[in-house]
């Protein structure tokens, strides 16, 4: 996309009625690129505009108020993926992006917008999530977190002739953007990419593709490789020499979807919750930043504060490795319910070499297909749920059956949010705290922890 004082202005309205016929979803659009004026910004952070039918327009790239020249190319739900050719007419919001990578790269979507309206657009996706579930509510300030924190990242890997690249997906496509930038990234992790994508190079264990999943812990950088095909003798070598000179605690490897085997391991990895050492899996599920799982373990004490008497217990779902765990256990007892076997043993380990058996049950059990019912949680204080994207579906229609005194839920999703928050509204709950966290910088996932009560 590039800045242009053009002005092209073909007509839309004919074809565009003619789609939206009978209540079909729109049908092929060819036609030149015309002016549309940004309306709003979406939820997924494409800036939105409408055709004179309302068919909504999806402008990556572009803020609400701008005028753009774009051209629908392929339909998105009931609306248009639209190509942006130019900025006509630019937001006094829109300011310079601080990575080179932008508006290739599809992990991040608005490094174009000032702070404050970006910030204030954060907070008001949890806003319209609860108004969707039924509820009018305060929502406090955005805890946001800073550039180069992140400490957990996915990538994706594709060998190219002699090439390989190392990165992230573009926005919406297949497409693999090359990592040679990343403000968002720790550095120590970014650090990593540039001799990883070289060594990759000579393994025979990636012939196509493969990921690369990383977790900065406390004991170093942790490596998960997936990747198409075994390593041999000399990519074990290879690979153990690669730990050795860049600080890496331990590198892992799977074909696939299959388990992990650990290739080497030149320092226990560590990762401390809430004080705690946990040895995590390999490419376990952790915060993205230290700054944001701090908020998250605040907002949801916070939750529970002056509510759970002595000797209460605590029902946790999806714990993890024990992010929410540990902390849980110094305010009641709690029953930790996870899926993950491995994650599950890391969980019960830690909380043993603590002394914290008597305070943390852990249990594994597939919530999707196997929810804790009601009646097992007639003895439950509060219930602490911390889903995967989908949401918790199945789980959040027994806790609202069993209408504990206190739900804390949280959400990477609004959507989920919103529609498991329904769930709890259908059964009496009331909202007393909500709290945004951007944990997910400059891009429209949004982290929260939304506190329910009775009444």
């Amino acid at each position: 996309m590039r800045l242009s004082g053009d002005r092209h202005r073909p007509e839309f309205s004919r074809l565009a009625n003619e789609s939206r016929v009978e209540g079909r979803r729109p049908g092929p659009l060819l036609s030149n690129p015309a002016e549309f004026r940004v309306l709003r910004m979406g939820a997924d952070g494409d800036g939105i505009a409408e055709l004179p039918d309302g068919t909504p327009l999806y402008l990556p790239g572009t803020l609400p108020g701008e005028t753009v020249r774009a051209r629908p190319v392929k339909t998105r739900g009931e609306g248009w993926a639209s190509q942006v050719e130019a900025v006509i007419a630019a937001s006094p919001e829109r300011t310079a992006p601080p990575c080179p990578l932008f508006g290739a790269c599809g992990g991040c979507a608005l490094q174009h917008w000032q702070s404050e309206p970006y910030r204030a657009w954060k907070s008001g996706l949890l806003a319209a999530a609860l108004r969707r579930a039924g509820y009018a509510v305060d929502i406090a300030p955005l805890v946001a977190t800073p550039p180069g924190a992140r400490q957990r990242v996915d990538l994706a890997i594709r060998r190219q002739g002699a090439t390989v690249i190392l990165g992230l997906h573009a926005g919406r496509a297949a497409e693999v953007v090359d990592l040679t930038a990343c403000p968002v990234l720790h550095p120590v992790l970014f650090a990593v990419l540039a001799p990883l994508r070289a060594a990759l190079r000579g393994l025979a264990l990636l012939r196509r593709e493969g990921s690369a999943v990383f977790n900065l812990l406390e004991s170093g950088s942790d490596l998960l490789l997936r990747t198409d095909a075994e390593p041999n003798t000399a990519d074990r070598s290879h690979l153990a020499e690669f730990a050795r000179k860049h600080g890496l605690c331990r590198i892992s490897w799977a074909r696939g979807n299959a388990a992990p085997e650990t290739l080497c391991l030149l320092h226990p990895p560590v990762a401390t919750l809430s004080g705690v050492p946990v040895r995590p899996p390999p490419g376990a599920f952790l915060q993205a930043s230290r700054e944001g799982e701090a908020a998250i373990v605040a907002a949801v004490l916070n939750g529970l504060s002056g509510h759970l008497p002595a000797r209460a217990r605590v029902a946790e779902f999806y714990a993890g490795c024990g992010t929410l765990s540990f902390a849980l256990a110094s305010r009641a007892r709690v029953t930790a319910y996870e899926g993950d076997a491995e994650s599950v043993a890391a969980l019960r380990a830690a909380a043993n070499a603590q002394g914290l058996a008597v305070r943390i049950t852990v249990e594994q059990r597939d919530l999707a297909r196997r929810p804790v019912m009601a009646a097992e949680l007639a003895n439950c204080a509060a219930v602490v749920l911390d889903p995967p994207y989908a949401g918790a579906a199945a789980q959040i229609a027994q806790v609202a059956a069993a209408r504990p005194e206190r739900v804390v839920y949280v959400s990477c999703n609004p959507a989920a949010l919103a529609r498991d928050a329904a769930v709890l509204r259908g059964a009496g709950y009331s909202v007393l705290h909500a709290v945004p966290i951007d944990q997910f910088l400059w891009s429209a996932r949004l982290e929260s922890v939304v506190v329910f009560a009775i009444g």
